[in-house]
Order: C-alpha cells, then sequence, then structure tokens
C-alpha cells in the first residue's frame, strides 16, 4: 500500500456501531426544498448528522412502462465516504430518479441518478412485461435515524414524485459491515473530500491480465486530460483503479452467443440493441467497489467489440480494446458523470419517440426542445447568430440552436454543430457541456 493510501485510510476509518428500521409513510415534500436548522443559508453541516463512513442501501425497482414499485434490499455500513463535506444537497435537479435523506423534517442529503430500469420502461417490451433491476445508491453514514423517499419523474410533467419511502435506524444490528479496501492509484492530486475520486474496475479481466487492466486505465486517464475541461482542471481529480479478476475474459455478446462468466456480468446487445454494453445487475458493481472510496465509476469491460453505456450518479463502462475505445470512454463518462445527453438523433436505440416529452423541458443540460430555453445555453449565443442555426459546417464551432438531438430529428436542439456527446469525430466538446462538466467538477470539490 502506498503512503498516501494509508493517510486516506487513516482519515477515513471511523469505526462504530450501527442499525436499521423500516416503516412507510406519505411524503409531500418536493424535492430540493429542505433545510437543516443546525445552520444558517440553508446548508447542512456534516458534522452534525453524518460519521466519516459510509451507508450503502440496495434498492429494487419493478414494473412495467406504466406503473413501478422500489423495495428495500439491504443496507450495509461502508469505510470511506470521501464526497466533499459540503457537497450534500444536489444543487442540479438532474436525473429521472431523486432521493433525498430527512433527518426529522431537515433534508440532510440528495442525490439526482439514472438507473438502467428507467430506460428499460421507455422500451415496447415494457408495454406488455413487469421486470424488476436491483439498484444501489450511496450516501454518507447518518448519527441517527432518517427518513430516506426515492421519487421518479412524471413524464408529463417531469415533476419528482415520491413513489418508496422507509426509515433507517443506523444502530440496528443487522446493518452489515464492510471493512475498508483501498484502490490503487493512477493519479493523486490531494485530500479525497476535495477532489474528484475517478475509479475505474476491472470487467472480464482474469487475474493474470492485471497488468493489461492498469495500462488501459492509464491509457483511459491520459486520454481524459486531453480534453477540456478535464486538462484544466486536472488537480482537481484522483484517479484510482482496483483489480477485480473475473473466471473468463470478455463478456457476453448475445448476438454472437458468447456468454462469459465475469464479474459483473455485463453485456452487449441491452434492450436488443446492438452497441449497447450494459450490467443489469446493479448491486455487482456496488460488491465489486464495497468500502471502496470513490465519486465516480467507469467499468472497463476486456473486449474489443464497439459499445458502452453511461448512467447519471449510477455507473458508465466501455470496451478496453476497440479502436474507438478512448472516445467511447469520455463519451460515456459525460453520461454518468455529468448528466450530458446523447446528441446524435439518427443512430439505432430502443426508446420510443416520446422519450422526451415535447411539452417538458429535458432536465440534460446540453439539449432543449424550447420549452424552456433560458434555463439551458441561451445566455452562451452571441447576438446575431441565426435562431435555429443552419445544420451546416460552416456554422462549425459556433454555440447557436442546431436542429437534432436526444433521438430526435425536429424538435430537439443542441449547441453545436459537432461535440463529443454528437460523434466520435468531433474535436472537442462543446462550451456548453464544458460548462457542465466545470459545474459538476466544483460540486465535488469545493
Amino acid at each position: 500500500m502506498k503512503a498516501h493510501n494509508l493517510t486516506i485510510l487513516t482519515a477515513i476509518c471511523t469505526l462504530f456501531s450501527i442499525t436499521s428500521c423500516i416503516s412507510k409513510s406519505s411524503c409531500s415534500h418536493q424535492p430540493g426544498n429542505g433545510t437543516a436548522s443546525s445552520v444558517s443559508d440553508g446548508k447542512v453541516s456534516y458534522d452534525d448528522y453524518f460519521t466519516g463512513e459510509r451507508l450503502r442501501i440496495d434498492l429494487a425497482l419493478a414494473g412495467n412502462s406504466r406503473e413501478q414499485s422500489a423495495y428495500l434490499l439491504g443496507l450495509s455500513r461502508e469505510s470511506g465516504w470521501v464526497g466533499s463535506p459540503e457537497a450534500l444537497i444536489d444543487p442540479f435537479g438532474y436525473g429521472e430518479y431523486y432521493f433525498e435523506a430527512f433527518s426529522g423534517e431537515n433534508a440532510i442529503f440528495s442525490r439526482g441518478f439514472n438507473p438502467l430500469f428507467q430506460e428499460w420502461r421507455a422500451t415496447e417490451q415494457a408495454k406488455t412485461v413487469d421486470m424488476a433491476m436491483n439498484q444501489t445508491i450511496w450516501m454518507p453514514f447518518p448519527k441517527d435515524s432518517i427518513r430516506l423517499v426515492l421519487y421518479s419523474r412524471n413524464a408529463e410533467d417531469s415533476r419528482l414524485e415520491p413513489f418508496f419511502e422507509c426509515s433507517i435506524d443506523p444502530k440496528d444490528k443487522q446493518i452489515s459491515y464492510t471493512p475498508l479496501q483501498m484502490p490503487e492509484s493512477l493519479l493523486y492530486s490531494g485530500d479525497p473530500a476535495h477532489k474528484l475520486d475517478l475509479l475505474f474496475i476491472a470487467e472480464g479481466y482474469t487475474k493474470d491480465q492485471m497488468d493489461k487492466f492498469r495500462a488501459d486505465a492509464q491509457r483511459f486517464t491520459n486520454y481524459l486530460f486531453e480534453y477540456e475541461p478535464y486538462r484544466s482542471r486536472k488537480e482537481d481529480f484522483n484517479v484510482w483503479y482496483l483489480n477485480t479478476a473475473s473466471e473468463e475474459e470478455g463478456v457476453d455478446i448475445p448476438q454472437q452467443d458468447q456468454w462469459r462468466n465475469t464479474l459483473c456480468q455485463s453485456s452487449f446487445y441491452t434492450f436488443y440493441v446492438d452497441r449497447y454494453l450494459t450490467i443489469q445487475d446493479h448491486q455487482r458493481i456496488a460488491d465489486a467497489v464495497a468500502a471502496t472510496p470513490f465519486d465516480a465509476l467507469f467499468v472497463i469491460a476486456n473486449e474489443t467489440k464497439y459499445g458502452g453505456g453511461g448512467f447519471y450518479n449510477s455507473y458508465s463502462l466501455g470496451t478496453s480494446d476497440n479502436r474507438l475505445s478512448c472516445e467511447v470512454f469520455i463519451h460515456e463518462f459525460g453520461h454518468g458523470f455529468a448528466g450530458l445527453a446523447d446528441e446524435y438523433y439518427d443512430s439505432e436505440t430502443a426508446y420510443d419517440d416520446d422519450y422526451y416529452p415535447a411539452a417538458v423541458e429535458p432536465w440534460e443540460p446540453n439539449i432543449t426542445n424550447l420549452v424552456n430555453f433560458e434555463s439551458k445555453w441561451k445566455d452562451m449565443i452571441a447576438e446575431g447568430t441565426p435562431i435555429p442555426t443552419p445544420n451546416d459546417s460552416a456554422y462549425a464551432g459556433i454555440t447557436g440552436l442546431f436542429e437534432g438531438a436526444g433521438y430526435q430529428t425536429h424538435g430537439m436542439y443542441r449547441p453545436v454543430f459537432e461535440c463529443r456527446m454528437l460523434n466520435n469525430t468531433a474535436p472537442a466538446f462543446c462550451p456548453v457541456c464544458q460548462r457542465a462538466i466545470s459545474r459538476m467538477i466544483d460540486f465535488y470539490t469545493r
């Protein structure tokens, strides 16, 4: 173990006893409006409510295109909450799902996120089949009992509506404990509480291929910091890698009748889309990173096929050995870390045409249907720029309003002619995406 790893271990190992108690009740609170009585200015005092450890909450999401339910699967106390003590209440409003933790009537922690289950609900299959998928969320470990409320967006008006609630007593002896497991470092810039901690996980690498995994993670890391805003913000990052070995090399590719015994059971052909690589069992990822410090996760799959996936505040993944693997990595990380939307509009997807309802402004910062364009990048468009902006290379490099984005040819707009959230050949992230990424880095490092 490296010297700075020992320092971190000392800083985040605080041992104590804990527990859980569950009850259901109604909730009329609107997400994002919580306040804490312990401090002024609406900010939560970390030390008043939380220990230095992490609470893992395993959930099952079940339902179909019309209705859904959530169920508590388990709770665990894990060593190593490394988030900023200032970054407790989510300021962005991103995500199709959202959760809040309450102490009494005070919201003391919140996060938005996207589960794979939410995307499945927008497929044709979900109209005729019921399905369940699990999802893990994390938060600082509470000192006293809390009330957890889970929300999802109403497609009609995009309001976050509660659909699950439980109470959690940190003194319940049935909460399991997972001791700290430190990853290895590729880049260490300082105290994890004030850095963005990116963790790479190995998928489909055997125990004899850990050197290859480290080299792949280093290659991805180098590529990330070639592009703005990451290049200018490199000192705000710690980058780690976790040597998680699989029994077999590769991943599942059902359309090629290829099946592999791997740590996370990642698979192509998600929702019958050839290039869509995902992990349906999110608890496998949670088990792999149990008590490992991180802010953002990227799973590197040891495979040559093109593809990947990314889910906001959940995980991102891509393959290691395709000629476009680095390009896919930085695109999918844009989804998982910064909540950026796909800007392409002419590729195969599994979703209904109304994935983005016309009457609701998308929450993602880099697309708009003009319902509430003032909340997006209207302030970044120079006077005299034609609106909408012609989809012509003559307008490359100009921030405007280009029609075609979010899987829709008409009625949805993107900021520039070309961006990394549109295609892999774009020279850079556009100014709008760069601003969104920088704001997210600020949140984790302030």
